[in-house]
């Protein structure tokens, strides 16, 4: 059975379908994967916003968890994502 056949069960738009497979593409063995949005954004030839939209999508499904990661300073350095 295909890893995604569950994915494709989702009433999920487009975008976070091919978000989460992107994620899934790049993930290590503990199924996180920490790609900027940026990159996300050039490699699927979609703009930040809608890899933005579509992680939340993906979050409000609770097919990925995010997770921040932080500089000694405190401030944000990029996300980390889990695929659940």
């Amino acid at each position: 059975m295909s890893y995604f056949r569950k994915l494709y069960t989702y009433d999920l738009p487009h975008r976070a379908k091919l978000v989460y497979i992107y994620l899934y593409d790049r993930c290590d063995k503990n199924k996180k994967a920490w790609p900027s949005v940026k990159t996300i954004g050039k490699d699927l030839s979609i703009s930040e916003n809608t890899v933005r939209r579509a992680i939340k999508d993906l979050e409000k499904a609770k097919l990925i968890r995010k997770e921040y990661a932080y500089r000694n300073n405190g401030s944000c350095t990029s996300n980390r994502y889990y695929l659940l």
